[in-house]
């Protein structure tokens, strides 16, 4: 994947990619919006398809400093905003909240 993405990918961390995962951060809407119509057009151009249908984001409120709103859309269709989601293992919350993933943790450790 990092052969086929290497000229879509910035020099920071910004984007990064886990089997057939691909996590993309911007501090702007319009930033984001960019970047994924950049890597959907270059992913798509070589024949793999990014589902709509599973593609979220979610919007970090860890600082007080305000964002803009509005949407996210791939393709013109609008993204569907999450407030959490689990990416490799844990659960990221909007607010910078880590309850969520402690208590997924400890459930998943009383289970095994």
């Amino acid at each position: 994947m990092d052969e086929l993405t290497r000229e879509i990918q910035d020099e920071l961390p910004w984007c990064m990619l886990f089997a057939d995962d691909i996590t993309l951060i911007d501090e702007t809407r319009g930033g984001l919006n960019k970047k994924l119509e950049r890597w959907r057009n270059s992913l798509e151009f070589r024949g793999f398809r990014l589902s709509r249908s599973k593609t979220e984001y979610l919007r970090c409120g860890f600082s007080r400093v305000k964002r803009d709103g509005g949407e996210i859309t791939m393709g013109g269709v609008v993204i569907l905003r999450v407030e959490k989601f689990k990416y490799l293992g844990s659960i990221m919350e909007e607010k910078g909240d880590i309850d969520g993933d402690i208590n997924h943790c400890v459930r998943v450790g009383w289970q095994k």
